[in-house]
């Protein structure tokens, strides 16, 4: 796959929407996407060049001291969304619904609701083939989806840790299947977390909506890091990360570091692709 010429020296001049994000895809063009939680970062995310900022849920463990997603409220992520919109006015932001803040469409509507009004441009939620309901209410009344599929760490419980995700042919099957539905339903983006890059490859193939890959491989529409783990700042950092800081002079240049090495192509490499 071709990619498109690095940006990293070059703040954001325009607006980025959900169309230029489908316009990128179509072009063959890739998009960088950091998950952090504040204005500082915000700001400096939009003169680095990131596209896409994901206010995620990730907060509860590197903000907030939890061992996992699933403590977050709806008033903590109303709190940070708020944050990192006041500190960007170009970038695309989307905000994560926390656990079980969607597990009706009724609930999913009053809480994405609440998440846009605090400034995101888009809601991100966990779940295969049962979520397409919602996901196609949600899209019906104006409120734009990010699907998120693989590890999905609101079900860590469920899956029984944070493992590698879509290995077995059945449940790569059943992966590609969710993907196509969610895609039908009107999701706009997909995140595919922890799958097998031959997987990732194929579904991104399959669908019209751009993917955002973490530890999906190099061939997804784009890539996303938590802003901890680009910085070092994680005591155990999963094997799809990488520290960028250390290759910088600072926090500015690390950013945009990885929004260059993705953009060429050069980010994510072997060593951090799950067979």
């Amino acid at each position: 796959m071709p990619y498109g010429k690095p940006t990293q020296d070059s703040a954001l001049d325009k607006e980025v929407t959900i169309h230029t994000l489908h316009k990128m895809k179509a072009e063959k063009e890739k998009f960088v996407t950091v998950a952090l939680y504040d204005a500082p970062m915000s700001a400096m995310a939009k003169k680095s060049g990131v596209q896409v900022l994901l206010v995620g849920d990730s907060l509860g463990m590197t903000v907030l001291g939890y061992d996992s997603t699933i403590p977050v409220t709806m008033e903590q992520m109303i709190y940070h969304v708020e944050a990192v919109r006041r500190g960007n006015n170009k970038s695309l932001i989307m905000g994560d619904m926390p656990f079980m803040s969607y597990a009706t469409p009724e609930d999913a509507m009053k809480n994405a609701t609440r998440i846009m009004q605090a400034g995101a441009h888009m809601v991100k939620m966990e779940g295969g083939e049962w979520l397409a309901e919602t996901v196609k209410m949600l899209s019906d009344r104006g409120i734009p989806v990010c699907a998120h599929l693989g590890l999905t760490p609101q079900s860590v419980n469920k899956l029984g840790g944070y493992r590698v995700q879509g290995r077995s042919d059945e449940q790569a099957r059943i992966m590609l299947k969710d993907a196509k539905l969610l895609d039908q339903a009107g999701a706009d983006l997909l995140v595919l977390e922890c799958v097998p890059s031959t997987l990732a490859q194929e579904i991104t193939a399959a669908v019209s909506m751009p993917t955002i890959g973490i530890g999906a491989g190099a061939e997804t529409d784009a890539q996303v890091l938590v802003i901890n783990d680009i910085l070092g700042l994680t005591e155990q950092p999963p094997k799809f990360s990488k520290n960028f800081l250390v290759e910088s002079e600072d926090i500015p240049g690390s950013l945009k570091k990885f929004v260059g090495d993705v953009r060429t192509g050069v980010f994510p490499g072997p060593e951090h692709t799950f067979g």
